[in-house]
């Protein structure tokens, strides 16, 4: 791929750049702005260069429809403060827009497009909707890599009609990810949770050939504890896992990856319960599983604390409870510690784990938090993801 930086004199040219700004919205006001920092490089280097920037984006999914609680509004209003620039946001119909009208004024350096997804042609990657969107520029940037397992018109579609080149934020991206797929440096460990196991399936069987450990913990874990005989009470469960769970076990064997999953467990009655510490033959009926035990949280600190790359996507229980938050902080403390001697390379990625560190402050202790949800597990799995396809075949 090339890269924008490359790219030998920007001045006065309109750079169409796809950015991620979905950020999360509660009364229009923005609960979390990792996403909006992340981008921030991008926009300054093309400030500097003298570009004018045209930003596509978008918020949720209004299928189609103007959706004004989903306006890309408080976000630009957002991004001004920290850029200290003026934004223009375009409210008009896209399709009545001219290249030539877009910065008419000097007023403004920035022009953004509303909600891309207002547009129902954006999600059917439409042949003629991307045409008219290069229309209205020079070039085209996606620094947007959390939507580039999309085949969307202004993720792939697009690159068919304009210069295409990959934005800072989306080049990191991809190389902290190949450290943990392709250049690994060894002992590597991979820390996976969430609820469903069928989900993560396809990147625990992708990465049990490059990894030397997979620490499963969380929701899905509770299917590996009912696996081995053990009783899980009320605790959350998927049905039907069994074929998938052995073929975990078995494939491990094969390539000499230690599968690790929990030894002692915390429980309660309910969510919102006090935390009891238990060995797995001592789980009843009417518990739940929320977090793992003082056992397991000594042996993946010990794993941790032997691996130079670590990978960890999904808290270690129901952190929203801090009764049961302990599992997750102690894995995130034990790796920011071998961050700060710079023994350890850290790549984080996932919702809630994000959502974990912010709740302490941690963010800047990884060598890499990603907030790319479907796009940071489809690269784990392997698969080809259609945005970066794009840019590497239009170049």
């Amino acid at each position: 791929m090339k890269n924008i930086k490359d790219y030998k004199n920007l001045n006065q040219k309109i750079v169409l750049l796809r950015l991620d700004l979905n950020v999360p919205l509660k009364d229009g006001i923005i609960t979390d702005e990792t996403r909006i920092n992340k981008i921030i490089p991008v926009i300054n280097f093309l400030i500097k260069n003298k570009s004018k920037i045209l930003i596509i984006s978008h918020v949720g999914r209004p299928k189609g429809e103007i959706d004004k609680i989903l306006s890309l509004k408080p976000i630009c209003e957002n991004l001004e403060k920290k850029i200290k620039q003026k934004i223009k946001l375009i409210y008009d119909d896209i399709f009545k827009l001219k290249k030539e009208d877009l910065f008419k004024t000097s007023d403004y350096q920035i022009v953004s497009l509303e909600n891309i997804r207002f547009h129902i042609e954006e999600e059917k990657n439409d042949t003629s909707f991307a045409k008219h969107l290069a229309s209205l520029a020079d070039l085209y940037v996606n620094d947007a890599f959390s939507c580039s397992h999309r085949a969307h018109t202004s993720v792939s579609k697009i690159t068919e009609f304009l210069p295409s080149f990959a934005g800072l934020q989306l080049e990191t991206e991809i190389n902290a990810l190949k450290k943990v797929t392709t250049e690994i440096k060894k002992p590597i460990t991979c820390i996976i949770g969430g609820s469903k196991i069928s989900t993560k399936i396809g990147i625990i069987k992708n990465l049990i050939p490059k990894f030397d450990n997979i620490i499963i913990v969380g929701g899905m874990a509770n299917n590996i504890i009912s696996y081995k005989g053990n009783l899980i009470g009320k605790s959350i469960k998927e049905e039907n896992c069994e074929i998938i769970i052995k073929q975990i076990f078995e494939t491990s064997k094969n390539y000499s990856c230690s599968i690790t999953f929990p030894e002692d467990v915390l429980v309660g009655k309910s969510m919102n319960d006090k935390s009891q510490v238990k060995e797995l033959d001592e789980i009843k009926d009417d518990d739940l599983i929320l977090d793992i035990g003082p056992k397991t949280i000594k042996k993946i600190k010990n794993i941790i604390e032997n691996s130079e790359t670590v990978l960890w996507n999904g808290p270690a229980g129901y952190f929203e409870n801090p009764n049961f938050a302990n599992g997750s902080y102690e894995i995130a403390k034990a790796i920011i510690k071998k961050n700060k001697d710079k023994s350890i390379y850290s790549v984080v990625g996932g919702g809630d784990t994000i959502a974990l560190i912010n709740q302490i402050k941690a963010i800047k202790d990884f060598n890499f938090v990603s907030t790319a949800g479907g796009a940071f597990l489809e690269y784990l799995e392997g698969k080809d993801l259609p945005g970066i396809k794009a840019l590497s075949y239009h170049v």
